[in-house]
């Protein structure tokens, strides 16, 4: 069984995260997409972020209408920060019998030389990437383990929903409603 490997902050989770999701889901072999909660990604900053926790809980309230969604939480009992090749390994580890496809962003992609052992991860593991604007993926969307996928074009972002909600702005419609109403409790 093939299984997409969504991974991020989900700081939150959000419509564009969802319909994208479903569209890989759609346009691919897929059985099913984790959404690998990051607790911290190496990359990034960690000072905006809501706890792992409900961050993880507002992906599982997100995506409990979608069977084939998954929420995972891997990350949060391994070192920190989290390499995507550690956890990868984890969980081919602890499900030997599914065989898991990285997906990510043409944006990441192009900067895919960053990350942790990414020779291993090309070497080891397919690559679904789709489509950011303005940003082809690099050298690395030639690679043979790569399939790039042209998706629906989607700009919303947790850091504007963050932004949104610090004004006093409506979030309606950006994130699902039992996500909207979670985000209120933690105000």
């Amino acid at each position: 069984m093939r299984i997409g490997l969504f991974f991020g902050s989900f700081n939150p989770i959000h419509q564009g995260h969802l319909i994208l999701s479903q569209f890989i889901l759609n346009q691919t072999d897929l059985a099913e997409i984790w959404f690998v909660v990051s607790p911290q990604n190496p990359l990034k900053s960690g000072a905006d972020l809501y706890p792992e926790k409900d961050r993880l809980e507002m992906v599982k309230l997100a995506i409990k209408p979608q069977k084939q969604f998954k929420a995972c939480d891997v990350e949060f009992d391994m070192p920190r920060p989290s390499y995507t090749y550690n956890t990868l390994i984890e969980l081919g580890e602890k499900h030997p019998d599914k065989e898991f496809v990285l997906i990510l962003g043409s944006d990441n992609l192009q900067h895919f030389d960053k990350w942790k052992d990414h020779e291993k991860i090309l070497l080891e593991y397919d690559l679904i990437v789709y489509n950011r604007e303005n940003n082809p993926g690099g050298d690395f969307a030639k690679n043979q383990k790569v399939r790039l996928l042209k998706g629906p074009m989607l700009n919303i972002s947790s850091t504007q929903i963050r932004s949104y909600m610090r004004l006093g702005r409506s979030i309606k419609f950006m994130v699902p409603e039992e996500v909207e109403a979670y985000l209120e409790k933690l105000v």
